[in-house]
């Protein structure tokens, strides 16, 4: 027996829909001020704008995943209210078998949740600046592999050279001074070239690092980061291009616990069990954030504020990576503070 066929979206009164992002094929469900499904279907990228167009304005959800923001900001343009949503807090709303059908419901029930948390959506600009980060962190993965593949060929032939990125150089100089008797020519020219891409990746590198400085110089929150001990332009740029709306963390801690700078918790029967750091979130700004943390520990001995006391007693009782790792969360903490308050950071004095 045939279905009714059913009704065009311009003739009923959407209310919700849910969105399945995909590179070519988006599966749309919509429901009506009753729960009632009112439009499930299947749209090509070049028919999404179209679809929206015809209807009035709704509550539009997606999960924050690759391309969200881009149609969070189109659809958004056209009157919607879109909403993006983590993907691990989506799929509790997952009925039975995972498909995109599936998959737009669930997105749709989850975004009328009144507990449910959001993900603000980001502008154009700050998506640049966070691809001017992530090409960098890109050229420099590359970078330690040049270096690290020169050491290994270098070491075949007994050439050596002292720890640290910047002591390539020297290792360079012996791949160009050496005789042939120790390193043959056909040895010679690969490292040569393997040489040579590790200057055109410098160059590179710095370059970014240049673009990045001057969107520092324009963006007052960048400025403000950058007072905090630990957080240079890298850290400052990369925290003012992706945290957009502080006030969406009702505090310090809790935008701690979204890098994941929190232990783990294992709670049950009233016994709590903590463990290592949770990990969760951004694993690029936990990472600028521990290794300014490692900086700051290791010039706690010259620190004359309460934070630098508080260190010096911290490392007196426990190992050195689990303090890099408080001073982590306190660095997270306070950059949360300084992005609420809007106001630069002020050092406390010792009491």
């Amino acid at each position: 027996m045939k279905q009714p066929p059913q009704p065009e979206p311009s003739t009923i009164k959407i209310i919700t829909i849910g969105i399945d992002l995909a590179k070519s094929v988006f599966q749309i469900h919509g429901v009506d001020a009753g729960g009632a499904v009112a439009v499930r279907k299947k749209l090509r990228r070049a028919e999404v704008l179209k679809f929206f167009e015809g209807l009035p304005p709704c509550l539009v959800g997606m999960e924050a995943c690759a391309t969200a923001h881009f149609w969070a900001r189109e659809i958004g343009a056209l009157g919607h209210d879109v909403r993006l949503m983590p993907p691990s807090y989506v799929k509790a709303y997952v009925r039975r078998q995972k498909n995109d059908a599936a998959d737009a419901e669930a997105i749709c029930e989850a975004v009328t949740r009144p507990t449910m948390r959001f993900v603000p959506v980001k502008s154009a600009e700050r998506q640049g600046v966070l691809v001017l980060h992530r090409t960098r962190d890109l050229l420099v993965r590359q970078r330690t592999m040049l270096i690290n593949a020169i050491r290994g060929h270098c070491a075949e032939f007994g050439m050596i050279a002292p720890q640290g990125a910047y002591r390539a150089s020297d290792l360079i100089e012996q791949v160009r001074d050496a005789e042939g008797s120790v390193l043959p020519d056909l040895a010679r020219s690969a490292l040569l070239m393997l040489a040579e891409q590790l200057d055109a990746l410098a160059v590179q590198i710095h370059a970014l690092e240049r673009r990045l400085l001057v969107w520092h110089r324009q963006a007052e929150a960048s400025q403000r980061l950058a007072t905090i001990p630990g957080v240079g332009i890298i850290t400052a740029t990369a925290l003012a291009a992706s945290v957009t709306d502080p006030h969406l963390f009702r505090s310090g801690r809790e935008f701690a616990a979204f890098l994941g700078l929190v232990p783990r918790q294992n709670a049950s029967g009233g016994k709590d069990r903590l463990g290592r750091i949770s990990k969760m979130g951004d694993g690029y700004l936990r990472k600028l954030l521990v290794v300014g943390a490692t900086s700051v520990i290791r010039r706690a001995g010259d620190n004359t504020s309460a934070t630098g006391a508080w260190l010096r007693t911290l490392m007196e009782r426990k190992p050195a990576r689990v303090v890099t790792i408080a001073m982590a969360n306190k660095t997270a903490r306070i950059a949360w503070a300084v992005l609420s308050r809007r106001e630069d950071y002020r050092a406390s004095a010792i009491t």
